[in-house]
């Protein structure tokens, strides 16, 4: 299935949200749940493109048949209109491959495949990895580069190996050096979409498409306004979206776990995002009334409960 809002220079999309997996509080994918939250990220936030199965979607806690679903149930709520890009990224190339040529034939539009993780491959094994998984389908493939959580940075000259791939057109960086960032970028034909959103905007100014958000779930509105004033050479009303959103990218972002404090907020804002699994654990009252303060500091509408 072609992607529906991809273009050349914006392959994946421009403003895309890494989406939370809604569970029921026994534990279950509620699959009616992911399709409500797919439709208001893409219809009220404006998000052209969702990432399902990544880390913020809880990946490693759900199975196989679950992420089929998950990505299935996302397509056919937004699919005409987003790109859905497919978590595939593992520690083990063959499982990757297997869940690469399984989203492709549940019609994914693209692949995101993070660094292998925990075992610590040197850079001919994280270049063999990503070129197995790239080389198994006719998906495009957008690298996750994200070595606070995996222990190991996809170099430089491994980028730019892997940019002559037909396939990998795109790196998530969470990495934040955005010096080398900007040489991948001058040399190879590879877009960036930043995947830390406290370096939005500076990911942005040295040269990055687009942005694969978080905070997306509830601003990401504000996330495409803020993309589409600096594109259009208004920075400062581009930057003073950024800064208007510190508070809320403190409040998800760096209180505890990502996924734990964006279901949280989509509680706040009227949306459910329902319960995490374990070994996470779902926001203290404590931790709300806090997440309350940082929402309504950086101007988002909460809902009154």
């Amino acid at each position: 299935m072609a992607s529906p809002t991809g273009t050349s220079d914006a392959p994946l999309g421009r403003m895309l949200t890494a989406m939370v997996t809604p569970f029921t509080s026994d534990g279950a994918v509620d699959y009616e749940g992911v399709q409500r939250l797919a439709a208001y990220l893409v219809d009220e936030q404006r998000n052209d493109g969702l990432v399902v199965s990544g880390t913020t979607g809880e990946s490693p806690t759900t199975t196989d048949e679950e992420k089929e679903r998950i990505l299935r149930a996302v397509l056919e709520a937004v699919g005409d209109r987003a790109v859905v890009i497919a978590g595939a990224g593992t520690y083990d190339t063959r499982h990757s491959v297997e869940l690469a040529r399984t989203a492709e034939r549940a019609g994914a539009h693209a692949l995101l495949v993070v660094c292998p993780y925990y075992n610590r491959p040197p850079q001919e094994g994280v270049l063999r990895h990503f070129t197995a998984v790239a080389d198994a389908t006719g998906l495009p493939v957008m690298l996750y580069d994200i070595p606070v959580r995996t222990g190991v940075p996809i170099a430089a000259d491994t980028l730019l190996r892997l940019a002559e791939h037909p396939r990998i057109v795109a790196v998530k960086d969470a990495k934040g050096d955005l010096f080398e960032g900007s040489r991948v970028m001058a040399a190879s034909g590879l877009a960036y979409y930043s995947g830390d959103d406290q370096l939005n905007l500076p990911w942005l100014s040295v040269g990055a498409t687009g942005l694969v958000s978080v905070v997306g779930h509830v601003a990401g509105a504000d996330l495409a306004s803020m993309g589409e004033s600096y594109r259009a050479g208004d920075v400062a009303a581009a930057l003073s979206v950024h800064r208007r959103l510190l508070p809320v990218i403190t409040g998800i972002m760096t209180r505890t776990q990502g996924a734990i404090m964006t279901k949280a907020a989509l509680g706040l804002v009227g949306q459910d995002g329902g319960y995490v699994r374990p070994p996470l654990v779902d926001a203290t009252e404590e931790q709300v009334a806090v997440l309350r303060e940082d929402l309504v500091a950086g101007g988002l509408k909460l809902v009154d409960r």
